[in-house]
């Protein structure tokens, strides 16, 4: 068994406009990746860098639908690294809002895993808050948020 997380929320716009801002490396940069951005757009079988040294293979899309990513999950116990499953899902509301939820799954059981869980439960969090600020407001909630984005460094969370 591997331990894994589920969030997911409401952005104010249509699924096609809240599919893009994933999708489209300079709005991703404008609200989540923001140092060192992303490298290119998401396509399938294509890997691309967020941040400056995040490689993030695109596994699966399907337009204004779902998009299926791997990446590096962290270093085990065992001291050996493995990659997770991220999958989002965007479901059109009658309101003509958007349900956006992400899963990642395939952490190890561990200390080290349980750690990356929470790690990534609050990331993933973060980035679909700053996602709706940025596509219904055009606000960029990340800006000056961490210290290490001060510094130059890619974006992450503290130690606990």
């Amino acid at each position: 068994m591997s331990l894994g997380i589920r969030i997911s929320g409401r952005v104010g716009r249509p699924v096609a406009e809240v599919f893009d801002a994933v999708v489209n490396p300079k709005k991703l940069s404008s609200y989540f990746t923001t140092i060192g951005g992303a490298s290119a757009p998401l396509v399938k079988g294509t890997t691309v860098t967020w941040w400056k040294d995040a490689p993030v293979e695109v596994v699966e899309l399907v337009p204004e639908s779902s998009i299926v990513l791997r990446w590096d999950g962290g270093t085990g116990e065992d001291k050996t690294t493995y990659k997770t499953l991220v999958e989002m899902n965007f479901k059109p509301l009658e309101d003509g809002g958007t349900l956006v939820t992400i899963a990642e799954t395939g952490w190890r059981e561990d200390d080290a895993g349980r750690r990356g869980t929470y790690l990534n439960c609050e990331g993933w969090t973060q980035m679909l808050c700053c996602m709706k600020a940025f596509v219904e407001y055009g606000i960029n909630l990340r800006e000056g948020m961490f210290l290490s984005e001060m510094k130059g460094e890619p974006a992450s969370a503290p130690d606990v």
